[in-house]
Order: structure tokens, then C-alpha cells, then sequence
């Protein structure tokens, strides 16, 4: 935790990592055996649930809720109330009407990799993976996977371009059998992929 700025406010286990230079805001929840990396910013009211792993460089902005199964790598940014998921059939009681208890629940895993976003008010459902420098729009439920550098929006959400490591939108690519080249309009950097 060294050089760590928590607020007085935020309930920050004594079982979680947090690295160096990361910043916890008002309010924030950081559960048991989370881990929160180096130089990560975490926004007023943020849920980390136990057994998170935030990568570094990480941005989680006011208000989201990231649940036990998340896998956040490094250089992710996710938008003001966004929640992560994790189980698809969620119920309060078993079939015979008790309470359901922690053993009850079959929670599923949802990976983001390094350096996507994911827009505002956005539900990522369980199972599912959130590529390399995608881009998820503003109030999106996403329920499939979603590939590198894509940028994809809607409920559900789908696929509708690419964007650049640097957030542009793609306007212009070159195709050859499966490869893509990205060709940035705005930092002029190329990326190359293989669509499957």
C-alpha cells in the first residue's frame, strides 16, 4: 500500500492487496482477497467484491459494482455505474423456499483485458470476455464476448466497428483472407488482426 491514498470512508479489508500509488475514494467497499493493483483509481461508491483482481493502471469510476468471478486487467476503464455480474439465474431462495447461502450460487467468470473501456451505466453479464482495447458504449448489457479492439454498443450489445488503442474509431481498414489492418485516423497507428 505504499503511497496509497485511502479515504477515511472506505471500508478496505485487511485481507485485500492494494499496490502502490492506488487511490480509494469515499465511500468504497474492497472485500476480502481482492487485489487492486498499482497506480488503480477507484471512484466514490465503488463495490469490489471478494476475490476480484484489478490489474494496474486501472480507472473504475463512481458507483460500479465488480463481483466475485471479475478478472480486470491492466489499463481498463470502466465507466460510472457499470456492474460486472456473475451469475445468470440469480435467485434469493432454494426450491424448497430457504434463504440461499454462499455454497447456493453458481457464479460465472468475466474477463476484461488490457486496456478496454466500458461505457457508463453498462451490465457485462457473467461468462463472458471483454477483448484487448474494446470499447463498450454507454448503457450497454453485453452477453456474448466481445473481440479486440471492437466497439460494440446496445442491448444486447453488438458489434459495430473498431476502435484504435487510443479510443479512435476505425474508418478505414484493409482486409487480406482473415487479417485485418486498423489504420487509425487520428494517431495514424496501425493494428493488425485475425478475425476468426
Amino acid at each position: 500500500m505504499k503511497n496509497s491514498l485511502i479515504h477515511p470512508t472506505a471500508d478496505v479489508s485487511k485481507k485485500a492487496r492494494v499496490g502502490a500509488n492506488a487511490k480509494i475514494w469515499h465511500g468504497c467497499h474492497v472485500r476480502e482477497n481482492a487485489s487492486i493493483g498499482a497506480n488503480c483509481v477507484l471512484g466514490k461508491g465503488v463495490y469490489i467484491d471478494h476475490d476480484v483482481r484489478v490489474g494496474t493502471n486501472v480507472k473504475i469510476q463512481n458507483n460500479c459494482s465488480i463481483y466475485f468471478g471479475a478478472r480486470i486487467e491492466d489499463g481498463v476503464f470502466i465507466g460510472p455505474h457499470a456492474c460486472l455480474t456473475n451469475d445468470k439465474s440469480p435467485r434469493a431462495i432454494t426450491g424448497d423456499n430457504g434463504l440461499k447461502l454462499s455454497g447456493d450460487w453458481e457464479h460465472g467468470r468475466i474477463t476484461v483485458k488490457k486496456g478496454a473501456s466500458i461505457g457508463a451505466g453498462s451490465i457485462i453479464l457473467p461468462n463472458t470476455t471483454i477483448g484487448k482495447f474494446a470499447m463498450i458504449g454507454a448503457g450497454s448489457v453485453v452477453t456474448k464476448d466481445v473481440g479486440d479492439y471492437v466497439l460494440a454498443y446496445g442491448n444486447p450489445a453488438e458489434p459495430k466497428g473498431y476502435v484504435c488503442a487510443c479510443g479512435a474509431k476505425i474508418k478505414k481498414l484493409q482486409k487480406k483472407g482473415s487479417r485485418l489492418s486498423l489504420i487509425c485516423p487520428k494517431c495514424g497507428q496501425k493494428t493488425a488482426l485475425t478475425k476468426k
